[in-house]
């Protein structure tokens, strides 16, 4: 089992910036690739972005390319995700997500790949 718990999220003016963290227990984090995805009301989660094992492969849905960072610290456990000129749009429940990948450079961007989740944490962007 992985346990993973998000933190960061919060009330924000559009153009401002947060960064979520996503603490990851339970498993060798170096051998999950990692995933955020989010949701907003009355939405289907959509997927934001993903990072292989070794954190040198990225893939991000386009239109977070260029504002949106994600990154990860094997040594912390830890996947984070920088979110810069941040839009109303953005706002969303966003998670992380956990896959045990046998490659070290896959990321996966399909929600169905991956196996653990966390419980979420809010950004909501006022305008």
């Amino acid at each position: 089992q992985v346990q993973l718990v998000e933190s960061g999220g919060g009330l924000v003016q559009a153009g401002g910036s947060l960064r979520l963290s996503c603490a990851a227990s339970g498993r060798t984090f170096s051998n999950y690739a990692m995933g955020w995805f989010r949701q907003a009301p009355g939405k289907e989660r959509e997927f934001v972005t993903a990072i292989s094992r070794n954190g040198i492969s990225t893939k991000y849905t386009d239109p977070v390319k260029g504002r949106f960072t994600i990154s990860r610290d094997n040594a912390k456990n830890t996947v984070y995700l920088q979110l810069n000129s941040l839009s109303p749009e953005d706002t969303a429940a966003y998670y992380c997500a956990a896959v045990r990948a046998l490659f070290e450079g896959s990321v996966y961007g399909a929600a169905a790949s991956y196996g653990y989740w966390g419980q979420g944490t809010q950004v909501t962007v006022s305008s």
